[in-house]
């Protein structure tokens, strides 16, 4: 008997490095931007109280967190879709509107996943070059052709930390054509404090051709939950909740999420540690002559073609000694790792550990 003949994916497996926590010890993750205070103590206690009800299926609407949502933001809630993840919108926007040879535009070092998902529907990536690891809008409408279906972008980016001011991005959706759909990623937008900023949210609310994405794994410290939600126009939702499966946001995540987004105490609180040790974090690596910038987002992406040390050996020996970065090899960015900020304890450890690699 004969089998179907599957699929040939033409991407990268994804590699988060997690291996490493199977065959070393590893007493300091500092590689996958997860938040440095972990969840609300208020969305724990959410959680732990409708655990005893796991036997009922969840609300595969999620009604409650879309209520609080649009309460929260002010916006519609039937305009809000929610995903096992932000990776879940990525997918399903990609399953939505790209076919065999269509074509889409993502940023040089931008998040992989886009690319992922974008090849898995048989579409062509095109990659837009950064300068000096910004983002820029002449170059991604320099990539645009007839078969341009989406433009992705991550403000702030992953794994750069950099953002588009929002003239710039207002320049990109005025120059780009009408059905050329726009996704905006706003995982990191609350760490971001400059004028010239806003977040997807704010600059496009009642745009057409523009779907904006958000998740509770970055601020809200509930990445194992795995909740995300997008905004966008009603017509490209509804269609979208067609292709969502059902059930895709479980109980628990429904009931810690809305917690989370009304303990506003707490987000400030992770907020206000992350601005702290950034400013820690950018004299560090200044004085190691680590070359970085100063990011907008929870990480720092580091290059080491000052040092002696290569980012490979630097690694090895962080994860020797039970710290895990994030190499940067899937990116194509060499000789560089990104380190997220964590608690005070790991931040401490990270530090005294990356002095002596550095020989200080």
């Amino acid at each position: 008997m004969k089998l179907p003949k599957p699929t040939n994916i033409k991407t990268k497996k994804y590699s988060s490095d997690m291996s490493f926590l199977k065959k070393k010890l590893i007493k300091v993750k500092l590689s996958a931007n997860e938040s440095a205070l972990g969840p609300s103590p208020k969305a724990l206690k959410e959680y732990q109280r409708v655990l005893k009800n796991l036997k009922r299926y969840p609300d595969t609407q999620g009604l409650l967190l879309k209520k609080t949502l649009a309460e929260n933001f002010k916006i519609n809630s039937k305009q809000i879709l929610l995903g096992a993840g932000s990776d879940q919108i990525f997918e399903l926007i990609c399953r939505l509107f790209l076919k065999k040879n269509d074509e889409v535009i993502v940023s040089q070092f931008s998040f992989i996943i886009y690319r992922m998902y974008s090849m898995m529907n048989a579409a062509k990536v095109k990659y837009a070059k950064e300068k000096n690891y910004n983002t820029s809008v002449d170059s991604i409408l320099s990539c645009v052709t007839k078969k341009t279906k989406i433009v992705f972008i991550a403000n702030p980016n992953n794994p750069t930390g950099t953002f588009i001011p929002k003239k710039e991005l207002l320049r990109l959706r005025k120059k780009l054509r009408s059905n050329i759909l726009l996704v905006i990623d706003d995982a990191y937008f609350e760490y971001v404090n400059e004028n010239s900023f806003s977040s997807g949210l704010q600059l496009f609310l009642n745009y057409k051709n523009v779907i904006i994405t958000r998740t509770f794994s970055k601020l809200y410290g509930l990445a194992s939950l795995r909740v995300g939600w997008a905004y966008g126009p009603k017509n490209i939702i509804h269609n979208l909740e067609k292709i969502r499966p059902p059930f895709n946001i479980n109980t628990p995540a429904i009931f810690a999420s809305t917690a989370s987004i009304k303990d506003k105490k707490w987000a400030k609180k992770e907020i206000k540690h992350i601005d702290k040790w950034k400013k820690i974090f950018f004299k560090v690596f200044k004085d190691l002559k680590i070359e970085t910038n100063e990011t907008n987002a929870n990480f720092f992406l580091l290059n080491f073609n000052r040092k002696k040390i290569t980012s490979d050996n630097a690694f090895k020996a962080l994860l020797n000694s039970g710290i895990l970065l994030r190499r940067m090899n899937i990116y194509n960015i060499k000789n560089s790792l990104r380190v997220t900020i964590g608690n005070t304890i790991e931040n401490k450890k990270f530090i005294s550990k990356i002095k002596k690699l550095c020989n200080v």
